[in-house]
């Protein structure tokens, strides 16, 4: 077998969600919400408003902020989809094994570990450092005159107490999910108790002329006063700062095997909790800007400053108490899908196999949590995680970019395959073999819709979303050295169209689930295209960083996952000989040719009456 046909194979849908799951179910969709929220509400509410006011966007914040939740949106259709028809651990990872092939899941499952690592990590980081700032930062200075650093990005010491708490954290989970749910909705309860809070009080100091402050008030180098001062672009570089307020909520999809009743718990939890989400978002940056100018803004801790300014001292202390449950939810939030995406790839060989064992007693991935909270918390302790921040949203884009290619994949081949199934297999639904398309269903598929090498085409609709993302960022863009002509953009427009258009007369699958994107195939190549506007908005040394985690998990992959994984054990499948027979004579009918594909056949035992099959199918 050829190590293309290797890095493109896939797990079978309905194997998929035939498989047994050893985790307990637990988790219901008000669990659910309450996961969603309280891993996104936290950093971001308290954090975000205050630095994109004041040096990005302005009062437009309240834009940046829709936008952001846009783009998560659109990406949250996307995993509800996928929710409602493959509820399993593991997320975007399993939806992209499902629909685009091996090498492409586990490039998403290795950026989901980074991206959940590094939200643990920076949350137990910002616990650690809000809470010393209480105590006049006396645990920095002692863990500095423990042992101080002076290596370029880490830390200045070592911060033991952000990796307690993170292990701490990970024996919490490792122990018992709904345990640690029940102090998680608490935590998240008080979280949005506090936010509805600042949004009352703020209201009752809120002073509309603080969005209209005139260019001559405004300090050098503060923008142009105003709603704006930034203009239009500052309000759209502001999202791309602003999604990482909105990072988390995919944590819901990593949770099916553990849902009750997840096909329709899952879509009902991301679009619930993304509405919240936002709402704590935009009554948040609405109220602290109007309580004070943009241009005065604090961007360490926004909230309390403003409160102190204008003399509540007492509502300073309520937010700081509450900015604490905020982050302590935060940072279970931020954990608890790290494991499940480890457990799910070393389920299928990918990782090493001890990661995947589940406790006899507590019935969680308890090795693979363990170790994720040392990670976590190693990274916490020692890494300056400022400079992270970009690399976790940068990884977060190209999950939610995948996810939505999967989406047009899985739609449209599932209804061709159908399509295909019913004319040559009318006898032989029971084997999974029959489901897959060989060279002479490929080529009657091609003939009957001439657009209908589905893979392919999303991938060049992908590309050229990203390529007309990246001219409109240079053509915004006043500091580009790169020039670009508008006749590029309105030519990749319209290849674009012209796409779109064909897929328009491709039967895609009309199977009922408890929930179906609305706008096929429209909606996905939106998300797919905000995703990509926003990545082209990073720093090359993003990019650079980006490049440096995919490199490592490669060598991880070509040098383990590749040979143990499951996919590769099990190649050769069995039929019994009737059933080969009637497939045979089936394809032989059609065409009159007899082989369709390079077939393998090997007699077995005479009484197992059993052929096996070795196939070389054209993807």
């Amino acid at each position: 077998m050829g190590l293309g046909h290797a890095l493109s194979r896939r797990k079978a849908l309905d194997t998929v969600e035939g498989e047994q799951s050893e985790l307990g179910k637990v988790l219901s969709t008000v669990d659910l919400i309450a996961l969603g929220v309280g891993s996104t509400l936290g950093v971001g509410v308290y954090v975000l408003p205050g630095i994109v006011s004041r040096d990005i966007a302005g009062p437009g914040v309240v834009l940046s902020f829709l936008y952001a939740a846009i783009v998560s949106v659109l990406a949250g259709l996307c995993y509800a989809e996928f929710g409602a028809r493959v509820p399993k651990a593991g997320s975007a990872y399993i939806y992209s094994y499902v629909t685009i092939g091996e090498f492409v899941a586990y490039i998403i499952g290795w950026n989901l570990i980074i991206e959940y690592v590094i939200a643990g990590a920076s949350v137990a980081r910002g616990v650690s450092l809000y809470l010393d700032s209480l105590f006049g930062n006396a645990m920095a200075n002692y863990f500095r005159s423990i042992y101080a650093m002076d290596v370029p990005f880490l830390s200045g010491y070592i911060d033991f107490f952000a990796f307690s708490i993170a292990v701490l954290v990970s024996v919490f989970l490792a122990v018992g999910v709904k345990e640690s749910l029940l102090l998680n909705n608490l935590l998240t309860t008080v979280n949005c108790t506090v936010v509805v809070f600042v949004i009352i009080i703020g209201s009752l100091y809120a002073d509309f002329m603080n969005w209209e402050i005139p260019s001559s008030n405004v300090p050098l180098g503060s923008g142009e006063g105003g709603f704006l001062p930034y203009g239009w672009l500052g309000t759209l570089r502001g999202a791309s700062t602003c999604f990482y307020g909105f990072v988390g909520f995919d944590v819901i999809a990593t949770s099916g095997e553990e849902t009750r009743n997840p096909r329709r718990a899952i879509p009902v939890s991301i679009i619930v909790s993304l509405l919240i989400i936002f709402l704590a978002y935009f009554g948040v940056s609405s109220v602290l800007t109007l309580m004070w100018p943009y241009y005065l803004q604090d961007v360490g801790a926004p909230l309390p400053h403003v409160f102190t300014e204008l003399g509540l001292d007492w509502a300073k202390w309520v937010v700081t108490i509450g900015g604490l449950f905020g982050l302590s939810a935060s940072l279970f939030g931020g954990m608890f899908p790290l494991p499940r995406v480890v457990y799910a790839m070393s389920q299928d060989g990918l990782l090493f196999e001890f990661l995947s064992r589940v406790h006899p007693r507590f019935k969680t991935p308890f090795v693979g949590t363990i170790f994720s909270g040392i990670l976590t918390g190693t990274m916490a302790a020692i890494f300056n995680l400022k400079d992270l921040v970009d690399l976790m949203s940068m990884a977060t884009l190209v999950c939610y970019t995948i996810v939505a290619m999967s989406v047009l994949i899985l739609r449209y081949r599932t209804e061709g395959e159908r399509d295909l199934e019913e004319r040559f297999t009318s006898e032989s639904e029971s084997s999974p073999l029959l489901r897959t398309p060989s060279l002479k269903k490929h080529r009657f598929y091609l003939r009957k819709f001439p657009f209908a090498n589905i893979e392919f085409s999303v991938y060049i609709l992908t590309l050229l979303c990203g390529l007309l993302a990246y001219t409109l960022v240079c053509m915004q863009n006043a500091d580009s050295e790169l020039t670009m002509s508008p006749y590029i953009t309105f030519t990749l427009l319209l290849l674009i169209i012209l796409i779109l258009i064909l897929f328009a007369g491709i039967p895609f699958d009309s199977t009922a689930t408890t929930f179906q994107m609305p706008g096929l195939p429209l909606t996905p190549t939106l998300s797919i295209f905000a995703n990509t506007y926003l990545m082209c908005l990073m720093d090359l040394s993003t990019w650079y960083s980006f490049s440096i985690w995919l490199a490592a998990g490669l060598v991880i992959y070509f040098g383990y996952g590749l040979r143990h994984s499951t996919e590769n054990q099990g190649q050769h499948r069995t039929l019994p000989k009737v059933e080969y027979e009637r497939l045979q004579q089936s394809e032989q009918s059609q065409s009159g040719e007899t082989s369709a594909a390079q077939r393998v056949i090997k007699a077995q035992d005479a009484g197992t009456q059993e052929v096996q099959l070795g196939i070389t199918y054209v993807h």
